[in-house]
């Protein structure tokens, strides 16, 4: 969406999360994210500080960066409305049955998406679309 602006990217969900409480009309992506934001109260106060967009947030202090949290989440959302990587949302629809709670299912199902997306970025190349859905099927035999 950004490319490797990671300030102007945590901008656009603080502005798209602003446009929501006040009422303005959302469309498209922005409408996503103000959504993903919205299933995530304990972001809202980060959301309202402006100093959050260049702050830094790494595993060594025992932290989960939120706007990767939400970003994984919009991620996800967009996948599923294209079924990209085909049959995608098949696998989806199962994992929330199997979880029975849809956040959850998203949850579990970004733990593989941000491996794959981890992998990509370490190798230098493009997301493993064929590990990324096995990955899936794996959570899915480990949730019988």
């Amino acid at each position: 969406m950004f490319g490797q602006d990671r300030t102007q990217m945590r901008r656009f969900f603080r502005e798209s999360w602003r446009r929501r409480q006040a009422g303005e009309p959302l469309e498209g992506v922005a409408r996503l994210v103000a959504e993903v934001v919205a299933a995530h109260p304990e972001y809202h106060a980060l959301l309202a500080d402006p100093e959050a967009e260049g702050r830094d947030w790494t595993p060594e202090q025992g932290e989960t960066n939120p706007f990767l949290h939400m970003g994984l989440h919009v991620g996800l959302a967009e996948q599923l409305q294209t079924d990209r990587p085909a049959g995608i949302v098949a696998l989806y629809q199962r994992l929330v049955r199997a979880c029975d709670d849809p956040h959850q299912a998203d949850h579990r199902l970004m733990e593989c998406l941000g491996q794959v997306l981890w992998e990509a970025q370490r190798n230098q190349t493009l997301p493993d679309e064929a590990g990324y859905l096995e990955c899936i099927r794996r959570l899915l035999a480990g949730a019988r």
